[in-house]
């Protein structure tokens, strides 16, 4: 049985690894590209996650309500910040590397370190290790990004990035957290299966939900150009 196990958790991981390396460019490029590319894709992006969200929560009125306002300020901020003036693309790009270090860290720190779990009753495999390590690569992550970008950007307050990057990085395991205790509040285990080996677009982006969301409000509330 335990052979089978990690017979089956290798072939996710391969699986994984492959729709990565298939879609993440893809991405990548629209998101480079922007205009109405981009705006197609978040389109896009709306109508499987209002589809998810649908399946997930079944019937329930203001489960539906709920999730139709936090997906609509998703999808709002995500269009906003790549789309508000030339920044655009520095802030989402700065975003999609604090939101995809903070996976990558918590997932390696956590599969590594282990140790006490983060929210056992919400998602058992979440450990603080993972939380504080997914913090500490999304901080590297925003500063390489600060740093490639600082003279167009003319950034020059690279400490309060850092901080940023960790309230982030904060948010997006928030996200994560707030789905995982939707799908054990329905019993789901993966939001859809649109990407293999990942399960549903929800379950992608769900600590890019958040974050966006976090950083759209942070910017509007100090005037814009936060970075």
């Amino acid at each position: 049985m335990a052979k089978l196990v990690a017979e089956k958790n290798k072939n996710t991981i391969i699986l994984r690894i492959v729709s990565a390396v298939v879609l993440a460019p893809a991405v990548l490029w629209v998101v480079f590209m922007g205009g109405m590319a981009f705006e197609m894709m978040v389109a896009l992006a709306a109508i499987i996650l209002v589809y998810e969200w649908t399946k997930m929560v079944g019937r329930n009125f203001w489960w539906l309500v709920l999730g139709g306002v936090y997906i609509s300020a998703a999808i709002f901020a995500i269009w906003w910040l790549r789309e508000e003036n030339d920044s655009g693309l520095y802030h989402f790009v700065w975003l999609l590397v604090v939101v995809w270090a903070t996976d990558i860290g918590g997932y390696i720190f956590g599969m590594t370190l282990g140790g006490p779990k983060l929210a056992p009753a919400i998602s058992p495999n979440k450990t603080w290790s993972g939380f504080i390590g997914g913090i500490l690569l999304a901080v590297v992550g925003a500063y390489s990004v600060a740093t490639f970008f600082a003279e167009q950007a003319q950034m020059l307050n690279f400490v309060s990035v850092i901080i940023l990057a960790a309230g982030i990085s904060v948010v997006s395991q928030l996200g994560d957290l707030f789905e995982s205790k939707v799908k054990r509040r329905f019993g789901v285990k993966d939001s859809g299966s649109a990407i293999p080996g990942h399960g549903g677009l929800f379950d992608r982006v769900d600590g890019l939900m958040a974050a966006s969301i976090g950083l759209a409000l942070f910017n509007q509330i100090v005037g814009g150009g936060v970075l």
